[in-house]
């Protein structure tokens, strides 16, 4: 407890001529320092690398500012082709939707046919027999030579191979020779086949499907982005962005993950002091309990604040019923109290200030006339 001395207090009240109960009232002063009420965890929303954190303790962060960004899985097309059967949505876990339907989406790949091939009828050449896996062919119907085109050795089977059209056009079920040769030479036919539909290349994923970005029957060039998909499922199917957010005004009290650290969902990202609930903390001598009440309205007066230009208005918000623990032997017996008040944006954590208690009461909050009237009704049986 700080109190004014009683000489500097008889001086103050002799020249403003107060009456010495007065006196009594202005004597209660009390020193404290401006706390934390409560902190807020800082979550993140779904799994991922953390990017863009450059917090550290005690920074200011307003409701809403950045406070990181969590890196998303980008699944990329893996041929050119059209966009078909897109069976997840936004917040779907993909590898569900996967097991259900076979990917996420499928696309359906530019070259369209396939052919399934066999050395059977090569020219007889032992390197004929020999195919190459991603050798370019050259392809020709077996029935007048009119369809002609090119192609590429897809895959080898134990019946054969397969090759991919790469142009020209042919119908389905169609018989082409299949040669290494542009001039469709005897000696360079490695083979025969029949044309079949190139089947839909599915797309997967693992995690949960952020955001999606094409649509049925887009054209995809190879590369081109398709989704986005994140660590762990999301509540509700609710698809939120990357960007871990400031859930209100305050002051960071701890950095518990670092730049390009993965985090896992719902771990805590940072903790925030919330300005809206700071508070003043005071220790009340034992002997002063009876002169103080919760609900009492405070002054507040700010050791930065020379020339008092700043009328802080409070009120006592709780005063503990368990003293406090002494550390000094034949120390006082004291018992903390919490001052509410509204801050500024001058008012830091820690500041230290003195407390003049006013000996009134906040007024009251005015009844409710319906309730008022509900009342008096009951009272009236």
């Amino acid at each position: 407890m700080a109190k004014r001395t009683l000489a500097l207090a008889l001086i103050l009240m002799m020249a403003l001529g107060l009456t010495v109960a007065a006196r009594a009232e202005i004597e209660l002063s009390y020193e404290g320092v401006v706390v934390a009420g409560e902190t807020v965890p800082v979550t993140a929303a779904f799994g991922g690398r953390l990017t863009s954190m450059n917090l550290r303790k005690g920074d200011l962060v307003n409701k809403g500012d950045v406070i990181a960004e969590i890196a998303t899985t980008l699944n990329y097309a893996p041929l050119e082709g059209t966009v078909t059967g897109i069976y997840a949505a936004e917040g779907d876990d993909a590898a569900a939707i996967a097991e259900r339907y076979g990917a996420v989406l499928y696309i359906e790949p530019t070259n369209r046919y396939t052919i399934k091939a066999t050395t059977e009828k090569a020219y007889n050449k032992s390197e004929n027999k020999y195919i190459h896996l991603g050798e370019k062919v050259y392809l020709s119907c077996t029935a007048d030579g009119t369809h002609q085109g090119t192609g590429m050795v897809a895959g080898l089977t134990d019946e054969g191979y397969t090759v991919e059209v790469t142009g020209g056009e042919f119908y389905m079920g169609e018989t082409v020779g299949i040669y290494r040769k542009p001039s469709f030479a005897a000696d360079s036919r490695i083979g025969r086949g029949t044309v079949g539909r190139t089947s839909p290349v599915a797309v997967k994923g693992s995690g949960s499907v952020l955001r999606l970005h094409v649509e049925n029957d887009d054209f995809v060039e190879r590369g081109e982005l398709l989704f986005e998909t994140v660590d762990g499922l999301l509540d509700g199917l609710y698809a939120t962005d990357g960007r871990v957010t400031a859930p209100e005004t305050g002051v960071v009290a701890s950095v518990d993950a670092a730049s390009g650290e993965t985090v896992t969902k719902g771990a805590s990202v940072v903790k925030i002091y919330p300005t809206a609930s700071m508070q003043i903390e005071l220790s009340i001598p034992e002997e002063d309990l009876f002169e103080l009440f919760e609900g009492e309205a405070v002054d507040i007066e700010f050791y930065w604040d020379n020339d008092e230009s700043m009328n802080y208005k409070g009120v006592i918000a709780s005063i503990s019923h368990l003293s406090e623990e002494s550390t000094t032997a034949g120390e006082k017996t004291s018992y903390k109290a919490y001052v509410t008040f509204e801050p500024d944006e001058r008012v830091r954590l820690g500041m230290s200030v003195i407390v003049y208690p006013t000996g009134a009461a906040l007024e009251a909050p005015e009844d409710d006339p319906a309730e008022a009237e509900e009342t008096a009704g009951a009272d009236g049986e």
